[in-house]
């Protein structure tokens, strides 16, 4: 099926119309209209061939909400009408240790996971992602959305920023008792924020800037650190069961882990563009702290997440755009110039 989307066909080339072929539903897949779809740093970073590997012609988006159009005669989990979301992921091996326990993320098969876009990790046939008018998706990997449909295109974010922040906060325990740092407000932190509170935990909004502060308790945080002022961090020395790390820019970590209880850990979520300087050794052996990493959730992780969401009137804060817009959305976005994340309205790619 002929689809209207908009590609990339080069690292240095605009966005501009362009026609994919998405596969007519076959017996387990779900055909769906696009209605919205989040725009996330990891679709600036692909189009721009900043990850390496990249297949041209390139559409991105993972952040997606739509209208389910059609379904495949062995589809039991959806109808036509419905309204579904689809994540990072179209597809893993499903038969190593990692998909059967429903981390689809960490799979362990030949190519990895499938990626929404740029196709399987480990190399293979492109695919193509969210900045589109439809796309065809097996039914293990669509999502049920729960919220009003007042609120789909703030829920859309949920899909990327929303479980890229609520996987580790589950692993890791954030709940009543836990006191858990968020460092960075932006895409992935300002979802940190609400729900960490929102799972009970007393949350510590961290920020360069001080500017932020009445932003970052309007989300959710109980309080608010200035990273750069050395007594407000010293104030929280020892005192952090979890912190979730969502800057992409290369920083000094040793100054966050010395915010950890013993045990403690600190979690990064956030992908610089250079690596980190190397941690300090002292300040973990000594309270037997961690660093660790987490990436995004696995499908039954994502599905429960969006049913806390949409039960506790969790959403995104999202500013609107224009398909046509999303050039601009990306200079702004480098500039960080979005509160929080940009979301794409597919009605405006009809029109051209």
């Amino acid at each position: 099926m002929q689809t209207k989307a908009y590609a990339t066909q080069s690292p240095t080339t605009p966005f501009a119309p362009h026609t994919i072929e998405r596969r007519a539903p076959g017996p387990q897949d779900v055909a769906i209209e696009i209605l919205f779809c989040g725009v996330c740093h990891s679709d600036l970073h692909t189009a721009r061939g900043e990850w390496g590997g990249v297949q041209y012609p390139c559409v991105p988006g993972h952040e997606i909400i739509g209208k389910v159009t059609a379904v495949g005669s062995a589809v039991t989990r959806f109808k036509p009408g419905q309204t579904v979301g689809v994540g990072c992921m179209v597809d893993s091996c499903r038969t190593c240790a990692a998909c059967e326990d429903g981390l689809e993320q960490y799979c362990d098969g030949p190519v990895g996971f499938t990626g929404t876009y740029n196709g399987p990790v480990g190399g293979g046939e492109n695919t193509h992602g969210g900045y589109s008018a439809a796309i065809t998706v097996d039914q293990r990997f669509v999502l049920s959305i729960g919220h009003a449909e007042k609120d789909l295109a703030a829920a859309a974010p949920l899909l990327c920023a929303g479980i890229t922040t609520w996987s580790p906060l589950k692993h890791w325990g954030a709940g009543p008792g836990k006191k858990v740092g968020i460092v960075g407000i932006g895409g992935l932190g300002h979802m940190g924020i609400k729900l960490s509170h929102a799972l009970g935990a007393h949350t510590v909004a961290f920020t360069t800037s001080a500017a932020k502060t009445a932003d970052a308790k309007a989300l959710g945080a109980d309080a608010v650190v200035v990273s750069k002022n050395a007594d407000e961090m010293a104030s929280h020395a020892g005192s952090f069961d979890l912190i979730i790390n969502t800057v992409a820019a290369s920083h000094n970590l040793d100054a966050f882990t010395a915010l950890l209880k013993r045990d403690g850990t600190m979690v990064l979520v956030g992908v610089p563009e250079h690596p980190h300087p190397s941690p300090g050794v002292f300040p973990l052996i000594f309270k037997r702290r961690a660093i660790a990493g987490s990436l995004i959730g696995g499908i039954p992780e994502t599905q429960e997440m969006l049913d806390f969401c949409a039960k506790h009137g969790i959403t995104s804060d999202i500013e609107m755009i224009k398909m046509q817009d999303i050039e601009a959305a990306y200079a702004r976005m480098l500039k960080s110039d979005v509160k929080y994340r940009f979301v794409i309205d597919m009605e405006s790619l009809k029109k051209g």
